[in-house]
Formats: C-alpha cells, structure tokens, sequence
C-alpha cells in the first residue's frame, strides 16, 4: 500500500504542542496517527505533506518519508490520509481495500482520498484544503469512523478510548506472566502487558480492573508506585513512587514521579517529583522542576477557555490542564492555572503565585513577571545539554526550526507582555 498523510488548515489550531513537529506526529493511546497506520496497514512506501517550514526537520526524523513530494504524489494512485484523524481499528482494516471512488468524511472533514497520478497537479505545497474538497465530491462519499481532532485537548479527552483500542489490536503476546507475590495486579491478567525486559520493584500496584496497562521494553518502576489503567509506560521510561492514573500516556526514555491523570508526557521529558499533572500534554525535552502542579478543574466547574497563539477558545470541556511546548523549563513550585499554553523553550521561574494562563514561546516568567529577556543562544545550549543526557544530539536542522520559531514568535511575545503589564496597571489602580 502506498500512502501519505497530510496536515489540513486545521493543523494551526494544536499550537504549542505542534510548533516543531507535524499533528499526525501527536500522541493520542499509545502512538501517533503515523505510528499507528504503518504499524497496522501493510505499507511499502510513504509520504507526508506538513507545514513548509518542518519539512528539514521531518526528513531527518524520518529518511524514508516522501516530504511534499508532489512529483513522487504523481506517479501511482496514493491514499491520502488526514492528519487529524482518529481511526477506529475497523476503519483502519477498511483502508486496505478503499477503492479510488470513494472520499471518506467524519463529520464534515474529509479523512481519506485515494489520488489518481493526474490528479496530483492540482495540489501544490502552499494549497490543500480546497483541491481535496474539490476532487472528493468527484467521489462517492462514505462514512470514515472514528474521531477527528482540532485541538490539544481533544487528544486529552480521546486518550482513554485510544489506549483500549490500542490495546486490543497490539495483540501482546511474550509478556511477564509471573510476578513476585510483593507486586500486586489487579482485575484481569489478560488485560496487563508487561515486557520481559521491563523490571518492576516489589510494592508495585498494576491496577487494570478498570482499564489496560502495558509497559514497554526497558522500563524501570520502583517501588511504591501505583498504575491504573487504561495507561501505557512507553519503553526506557522510569517511574519513581509514581501515582498514574487513568487515561495516561507517558511515552519513551521519560522519568516520572508524583500524581499524574489522563496525561500525554509525548517522551524524553522529565517530571521527576512530587507535583501534579492532569489533564494536560508535556512535549519532548521539558523539564519540570519539583512540586510543578497543575490546576485541571475550575471552582465554578464551568467550561475551560485555553490561550491557543494568545486567543482563548472556549474547549468545551470542565478538564482541561496544562499544554508546554518543547525545551520548556519549570523551576520548582511552579504553579499552572486551569487551560494554561506555555510555548516552546519557556524558561518559567515563579513568584509565588499563578503563572500566566499563556506563555509565548522564548518568552520568560522571571519572579512572576512575562519578558521577552530570554538568551535565545543559552537556551539553545541548555538544549545540547539536556539531550546529550539522554543520547541524543540537537541538529542543524533543529536548531534552524528554533530560529525559526524564535523570530515567528517575536510579536506573539511582545502583544502578550504588553496585555499582562495593562492588567498589572489595571490591577494596581483598583487597589489604589
């Protein structure tokens, strides 16, 4: 099968979680869209058309990917599949006998066309949206289950469901089956993946009576910890004295400790300490000083408004927690208001009160205060340090989307310290 996955208008609205990678690169259960359709289509060759600006960083991450090839788009019929689509596992079976007469659409969003060669010509790199539209209503419309995306939270409230799903058409099969009589698993045993190489201390708790778990190749949980499923612990990552609850995904080579609940830590971040996480999405390379906590819930427990790029949007939900961006940085004690959207390579040092509910990226929280003061070439080097500690290298490449997000970023940041300084006057004024 050859496919290729596409991100529509709609990938705008997944700021900060998405500023440095594509949506369908997003984790929602225990894989992105892209991990889970080549995991689970037989697919011999594959593309992507993203954002202009990811394309360097996305052929490093994956050589074999066709990157906004229209050229490569034109030589053999392609099914194109939304980034922001969230198949059921049915569906996904159904793709592998589409036929190139039918569009699929779930709601109003149109989820997966198969190309004719000729018909590539229409689509270039700056325009999607409305050729597909157009050459699907050549087709036949049909009904694409499952769920579309168009929000960070959105991959929040679907987690539980995907995890279960996941689950299920993993098909686990070479797991621990035995366990120590000092670790304790709950519910049904067939609903609980442990690889041989995961090593679980004694005074563990597995607690799958109300949903599965599965922990990955190479994790480390100590003792006192407690799982609850749905929940899945992706490979290398270590949990100490950990609360996790349900609806959890903590991906590969993360370190975790204290309460965390119906959270996607994306991997290679760090939450090692008390404090707790709920209801929010952690990027790659952040760092959460000791006791950072989140608010996921309202007093009035009224829906939550989230600060996407500076303008809030109503999510529609009463859970909503917290959304960071990569190479972020919390110091301890940093507290997080409910919906808060904190960018990429944020350096947040509190001052004893809430943070601000929206932190540009590059910007600073310094003793409570918003700045635009950040040392983008400290910050850039506190990123070699922190991925050399994991094995990792920050590329050209990288660093070139950085300095890219830095300088698309610059009047973000300065229309948001100018919106927090009338509040303060504001604030100061009343209190006079």
């Amino acid at each position: 099968m050859r496919i290729a996955i596409f991100e529509d208008d709609g990938a705008d609205g997944f700021a900060p979680i998405a500023l440095t990678r594509p949506v369908f690169e997003l984790l929602c259960g225990q894989f992105s869209l892209r991990e889970r359709l080549i995991r689970f289509l037989d697919v011999h060759e594959w593309g992507v058309f993203i954002r202009p600006y990811l394309e360097q960083t996305y052929r490093e991450f994956s050589p074999e990917a066709f990157v906004n090839d229209c050229v490569w788009l034109g030589e053999e019929p392609t099914l194109l599949i939304n980034a922001r689509w969230l198949p059921t596992t049915e569906a996904i079976e159904q793709l592998k006998t589409v036929g190139s007469d039918v569009a699929g659409f779930c709601g109003e969003t149109l989820a997966f066309l198969v190309v004719d060669p000729f018909e590539s010509s229409l689509l270039t790199n700056e325009e999607w949206s409305e050729p597909l539209l157009k050459i699907a209503g050549t087709r036949n419309a049909a009904q694409a289950d499952g769920k579309v995306v168009s929000h960070p939270w959105d991959l929040i409230d679907f987690n539980p469901e995907q995890l279960e799903s996941d689950f299920r058409s993993s098909n686990f099969s070479g797991g621990q089956t035995e366990f120590g009589p000092q670790i304790a698993v709950l519910g049904d045993p067939q609903n609980v993946f442990v690889s041989p190489s995961a090593d679980i201390d004694p005074f563990v708790v597995i607690d799958a009576r109300n949903g599965s778990v599965s922990i990955d190749a190479g994790v480390k949980v100590q003792a006192y910890t407690r799982i609850e499923g749905p929940c899945h612990i992706g490979s290398d990552s270590q949990l100490f004295r950990a609360n996790v609850k349900a609806g959890t995904t903590i991906g590969p080579v993360c370190r975790v400790g204290g309460e965390i609940e119906n959270a996607i830590l994306h991997g290679y971040a760090n939450k090692y300490h008390e404090g707790f996480l709920g209801h929010g999405y952690v990027c790659p390379w952040v760092n959460m000083g000791a006791l950072s906590t989140n608010s996921d819930l309202k007093n009035d427990y009224s829906t939550v408004r989230v600060p996407l790029n500076g303008e809030a949007i109503d999510s529609g939900s009463t859970k909503v927690g917290c959304f960071i961006g990569d190479h972020s940085k919390t110091a301890v004690c940093s507290l997080f208001n409910t919906g808060t959207s904190i960018g990429v390579m944020t350096m947040l040092l509190p001052g004893g009160e809430l943070l601000p509910k929206f932190v540009p990226s590059f910007a600073r929280v310094w003793h409570g205060d918003l700045d635009d003061k950040l040392n983008l070439e400290s910050a850039l080097d506190t990123a070699r340090t922190a991925m050399d500690r994991r094995g990792q290298n920050l590329t050209l490449a990288q660093e070139r989307l950085l300095r890219h997000l830095h300088e698309e970023t610059r009047e973000q940041r300065k229309s948001a310290i100018v919106r927090q300084r009338a509040r303060q006057v504001g604030l100061s004024v009343v209190g006079s």
